[in-house]
C-alpha cells in the first residue's frame, strides 16, 4: 500500500508477541494483493480493466468493501468518491506551479470520476464501472481498512490489546499493561513537533488527514493536495482534520472527506454519525470540534 505499518500488541513474551505480529503482517499483504491497483492481477486492477465493458466478478469480501465506499460517497455528497483514481493529476505541489490551469483543464480532469457509475450486482457479486477509463482506487480507505482487519484477526487469536499503527491510521483496542488507557497526540499542524492535545482512545480509530506538507499557494491562496473530486479543484480552509470512529475504514473515508465538504458541512455531518468525533484546524489556526469533543487550553 506504499505505507508503513506498526504493530503493538501486549503478549505474555516475545516470542508469542513476533508470531502475532507476524500474522498481523500476513493480514495486511493479503489485503493488498485484493485491492492494489498497481498489481496487474489483482481484482481491482480487473474491474478498471473492464470499465465501460462488462462487469467483473469479485470475492465477497471487495464486493462489501467497494458497497460501503459508495454508502460513503452518499454521506459524503460525493466529497469521498473510490472513483477519484480515473483524475488526471493537474495539480502538482512540488514547488513547480506557478499559475491556475485553465477551467477547461480542470473540468475534462474530473469527467470520468463519479461513483454514481460504480454499478454492483449483490447477487452475482460483479462490480461494473459504466464509463470507459474509470478507475477506482483505495487509497483514502485501504489503510484503514487493512488496519481493521489485523486488528479483528489478532483479537480472534487472543490477542488482548495492541495498536495498529498504518501511517497514522491509529487502531486501538485493551489497555496498556499497566491497565492504563492507550493515549493519542493530535499533532499542531502549524508545529509538527509539538502536540496540542493527548486524548485516551480505547478501542476506537483515530485518523489525522494534513495538508501541512503538501500544499500550493497560488495567487495568495493556500489550496490543499486533497482534490474535491467532483469540481477538480483542491481544498481550501482546513490544514488539519482527526476523526474518531468505531473503525479505521471509516475514519479514513471521513478525515478526507471533511477537507471537501468544509468545516461547517463536515462538523454537521460528523454531528449526525453515532460514535463518531472530530477535530478540525483551520489555516487560520483556530480549532473546532464535533459535539462531544471539548478541548480546553491553558
Amino acid at each position: 500500500m506504499g505505507s508503513r505499518f506498526d504493530i503493538t500488541v501486549v503478549a505474555n513474551n516475545s516470542t508469542s508477541a513476533n508470531q502475532y505480529i507476524d500474522l498481523a503482517i500476513g493480514e495486511i499483504q493479503r489485503i493488498e494483493k485484493l485491492i492494489s491497483s498497481w498489481d496487474k492481477n489483482s481484482q481491482t486492477s480487473l474491474i478498471n480493466t473492464n470499465a465501460g465493458i462488462t462487469p467483473v466478478e469479485v470475492d465477497t469480501e471487495l464486493f462489501d468493501l467497494i458497497y460501503r465506499a459508495v454508502q460513503i460517497s452518499r454521506l459524503t455528497d460525493g466529497a469521498f468518491d473510490i472513483s477519484y483514481a480515473s483524475m488526471d493529476r493537474i495539480w502538482k505541489f512540488d514547488n513547480s506551479m506557478t499559475e491556475m490551469p485553465a477551467k477547461e483543464e480542470v473540468k475534462a480532469s474530473v469527467a470520468k470520476v463519479g461513483y454514481q457509475n460504480i454499478v454492483l450486482n449483490k447477487e452475482k457479486s460483479t462490480v461494473y464501472l459504466a464509463q470507459k477509463g474509470m478507475k477506482i482506487g483505495f487509497g483514502a480507505i485501504g489503510k484503514g481498512y487493512a488496519a481493521d482487519k489485523a486488528k479483528k484477526l489478532l483479537i480472534s487469536k487472543g490477542v488482548v490489546a495492541g495498536i495498529i499503527n498504518a501511517s497514522g491510521d491509529m487502531n486501538t483496542w485493551g489497555k496498556q499493561p499497566d491497565k492504563s488507557e492507550w493515549k493519542v497526540a493530535i499533532t499542531n499542524p502549524l508545529n509538527k513537533n509539538s502536540a496540542f492535545a493527548l486524548l485516551p482512545v480505547v478501542n476506537k480509530a483515530v485518523v489525522t488527514s494534513g495538508s501541512y506538507e503538501k500544499y500550493v499557494i497560488l495567487d495568495g491562496k493556500r489550496y490543499s493536495h486533497i482534490i474535491d473530486p467532483r469540481t477538480g479543484y483542491p481544498s481550501t480552509g482546513i490544514i488539519s482534520a482527526t476523526v474518531f470512529a468505531p473503525k479505521a475504514e471509516l475514519a479514513d473515508a471521513l478525515a478526507t472527506s471533511i477537507f471537501v465538504m468544509g468545516i461547517e458541512i463536515g462538523l454537521n455531518r460528523i454531528n449526525q454519525l453515532k460514535e463518531v468525533e472530530c477535530i478540525i484546524v483551520d489555516d487560520q489556526g483556530d480549532i473546532h470540534t464535533s459535539n462531544n469533543i471539548k478541548i480546553s487550553t491553558r
